[in-house]
């Protein structure tokens, strides 16, 4: 008599072993097949660069010093400056009338924001050492964007630690891969990388002309979720100022989004410097986003966004430059606040850099210069056409004590640029 349980446990091993033959074939087959796949994704090593040196990037600087070199032209860029940004500047042991940094109300070496920021370092140190989220939130940070919803007459604001930043970080919040951005075409490269890093689909209007931006709008083909409208407050290079009521008007039209860039307009634009919206006497609350930076105006280094308080909660908990980057520095905050105390209490620091900036573009188009569309506020381009040309005239003018510096970056003409200040 045979034992069933002998028997049972006799087949038991022989279906195993079978079992384990058939995995190792398949194994070993998809084994192979996986490494055909790779073989046929591996790139030419032999073709790869090397080193850093052999970059075509790399490649074009030298052959760009190279032709400086042959002409015979210092290079004005990342001059050493032995003082603080202000209306004059110190190069080489030389005092120099400043027209190359953004300190428009010349709250950069005003007491009380140097005394701000002392105190701020005396009691919380130089950095806030970790992200706001886990233990990097000081009351200086409340503080600042209380100040800035005031500015700005919105529910909330939160600000980050880099202007470039904030921009680049806050659109993937609001939009995506199935929603529509447009913008100046003109607007600033921040934005260009905070739109590509969303994913969504992209179109330019040219610019600051509402009038195609409308055509856009009108013409647009596709099921988008959203659509966000971008342009700059000031224009950062050509000193222009954005048709706020036309946008705003097709804002109600066509039922967009639109985020308003107020890098160059805070403390610029309006009677008291509150930007845009004060200088076209419009609501605040026409704009869905208010954008800006904490190193003009306020005297500082960061980027901020204003307006509601559903806004700030989503960027608050999405937006990647705030979740995982450290928090303002306090001195950094407190040296904000304290300016924007200057703004609101010296008013008139805004009126002398109107009064400035249209003495300025009155003189220089009297003597023939061609200063494009600017407007005469904070920003004054002077417009040569030709990038050599620049700057050879920006190391003439360094000669006879004045700094002023050609644009690193003009995508279609070539001059320099004067910023002012009170």
């Amino acid at each position: 008599m045979v034992d069933d349980t002998d028997q049972n446990d006799r087949r038991d091993a022989t279906s195993e072993s079978a079992l384990v033959g058939i995995l190792r074939e398949r194994q070993g087959a998809s084994g192979q097949n996986r490494m055909a796949r790779i073989n046929r994704r591996a790139p030419d090593l032999s073709k790869l660069p090397k080193r850093f040196d052999e970059l075509p990037e790399y490649k074009k600087i030298i052959a760009q010093k190279a032709i400086s070199d042959l002409a015979g032209v210092d290079n004005p860029f990342y001059r050493s400056h032995q003082g603080a940004a202000g209306a004059t500047t110190r190069i080489d042991g030389r005092e120099l009338i400043n027209f190359a940094s953004y300190d428009y109300i010349g709250a950069n070496t005003h007491p009380n924001v140097l005394k701000a920021a002392s105190e701020a370092i005396s009691h919380y140190g130089i950095s806030a050492s970790a992200s706001r989220l886990v233990a990097g939130e000081r009351p200086l940070h409340a503080i600042l964007e209380q100040k800035l919803a005031s500015v700005y007459g919105t529910e909330a604001a939160v600000c980050f630690v880099s202007g470039y930043l904030t921009n680049s970080t806050i659109i993937s919040c609001v939009v995506g891969p199935k929603d529509l951005v447009i913008h100046d075409e003109l607007i600033h490269n921040s934005v260009l990388s905070g739109v590509k890093l969303s994913g969504a689909s992209r179109r330019f209007f040219r610019h600051n002309d509402p009038a195609d931006l409308e055509k856009i709008l009108s013409s647009i083909e596709g099921d988008f979720d959203r659509i966000l409208v971008i342009v700059e407050g000031v224009y950062s290079m050509d000193g222009d100022i954005a048709n706020l009521p036309e946008l705003v008007r097709l804002r109600s039209k066509y039922g967009f989004w639109l985020m308003v860039d107020e890098a160059h307009a805070l403390g610029v634009l309006g009677e008291t410097g509150r930007g845009s919206f004060e200088h076209f006497g419009l609501d605040s609350s026409s704009v869905d986003i208010w954008m800006g930076t904490l190193s003009k105006t306020a005297s500082s280094c960061g980027g901020y966004v204003a307006g509601s308080l559903p806004l700030i909660e989503i960027l608050k908990a999405q937006a990647g430059g705030f979740v995982y980057s450290v928090g303002l520095a306090p001195a950094l905050a407190s040296a904000a606040h304290a300016s924007l105390l200057v703004l609101e209490q010296e008013p008139e620091r805004v009126a002398s850099l109107r009064r400035n900036g249209q003495l300025f573009l009155q003189l220089a188009q009297q003597a023939g210069l061609d200063t494009g569309p600017s407007e005469g506020y904070s920003v004054v381009p002077v417009i040569v056409g030709d990038s050599l040309r620049a700057v050879q005239l920006s190391n003439d003018l360094l000669k006879v004590g004045i700094n002023a510096l050609p644009s690193s970056i003009l995508p279609y003409r070539k001059g320099w640029r004067v910023c002012g200040s009170s």
